[in-house]
């Protein structure tokens, strides 16, 4: 979605964002003619598959709650994959990928007797002026530092909350507190996780959030709000 602005005889274009969640970690963003999706949801998941198509896909953990690219490669589209850390850019739009470890989908008893864990990565977008950051499967509330160092204007973050392998409510708002994003985007429907996610994640805010079923967003707009709660119908 994009408007035309006149100023003077100069003609430009301001895009604007529109974010969609599909259930799980899954978040579609399209902007101008770009599109990307956080998380695609595969057909052998907890919960139901996504179909769309998109430009970009990024995979926090490997895992089919979050690694269907078939599933957004649709509609003439191949997506660019990420799936791990490092810096890329495609389409004008740079992104990073920070290490950093999940218990997504690794049981209790494999993390005691082994310590097993799998690689979680979070990504941070830059796109249109805006920087978006994902936290994919993230379990713990400790970031690593070299995020911390080059990630400290987020002006919109996605953030799990569901427990079960990753951040629990009251984790998950300490943390995203502590970031001091413009936008909070929390990601409560689970197919493993506390179904109260969301509840109990709201009460820590102590105030009420906007429901809506997709958000659109301006540079200018997101500027202005200070951790804001916004909660998608999926």
């Amino acid at each position: 979605m994009c408007t035309h602005v006149m100023q003077g005889v100069m003609c430009y274009t301001i895009f604007i964002m529109v974010i969609t969640y599909h259930g799980g970690q899954c978040i579609k963003v399209s902007c101008g003619d770009t599109s990307l999706v956080f998380d695609p949801i595969s057909k052998n998941a907890t919960l139901p598959a996504v179909k769309f198509g998109a430009d970009i896909a990024l995979v926090s953990r490997n895992h089919p709650d979050m690694n269907g690219i078939n599933e957004v490669s649709y509609g003439g589209k191949e997506p660019f994959v990420i799936d791990g850390p490092g810096e890329y850019e495609y389409k004008n739009v740079l992104m990073r990928g920070y290490f950093s470890q999940s218990m997504y989908g690794v049981s209790a008893q494999e993390n005691t007797r082994e310590k097993k864990t799998a690689v979680n990565t979070i990504y941070a977008v830059e796109l249109e002026g805006m920087t978006l950051v994902h936290l994919g499967a993230l379990s713990s509330k400790e970031l690593p530092h070299e995020m911390r160092e080059a990630v400290n204007d987020i002006d919109v973050l996605f953030i799990p909350i569901t427990g079960n392998g990753v951040l629990s409510a009251e984790d998950a708002y300490e943390l995203a507190t502590s970031l001091e994003p413009h936008v909070i985007i929390p990601l409560y429907k689970s197919g493993t996780g506390a179904s109260d996610a969301l509840e109990h994640f709201l009460r820590e805010e102590g105030t009420s959030a906007s429901h809506m079923n997709k958000v659109t967003l301006k540079k200018k707009e997101v500027l202005e709000q200070s951790s804001a709660m916004m909660v998608l119908q999926v």
